[in-house]
C-alpha cells in the first residue's frame, strides 16, 4: 500500500492553526495598534539591513566588451 505516512500533513496543519490562534491571543491582549506598530519597525529595520548589505558589497567595475562576429571568428581573420 503505498501514501503518505499517516499524520504528517495533518500534523503541520494543526501546528499552524495553533500558531494563527496563539497569534490572534497576542493581538487582544496587546492591541492591534501595539502589534501592526512592531510590525512596521520591524520591516523597516529588514528593509534598512538589505540595503546596507546590497551598498556594502565590493564595487561592480565594468569590464570592457570584446566583440567578434561569427565570421570572423570561424574565418581567423580580424577587422
Amino acid at each position: 500500500m503505498k501514501g503518505r505516512p499517516l499524520g504528517r500533513k495533518p500534523a503541520l496543519a494543526l501546528w499552524m492553526l495553533i500558531a494563527v490562534a496563539d497569534l490572534a491571543l497576542v493581538v487582544a491582549a496587546v492591541g492591534a495598534v501595539t502589534v501592526l506598530s512592531v510590525l512596521g519597525g520591524l520591516l523597516v529595520i529588514g528593509a534598512g539591513v538589505r540595503q546596507l548589505r546590497r551598498h556594502a558589497g565590493p564595487a561592480h567595475r565594468p569590464v570592457a566588451a570584446v566583440v567578434r562576429h561569427r565570421s570572423q571568428v570561424v574565418s581567423g581573420r580580424r577587422a
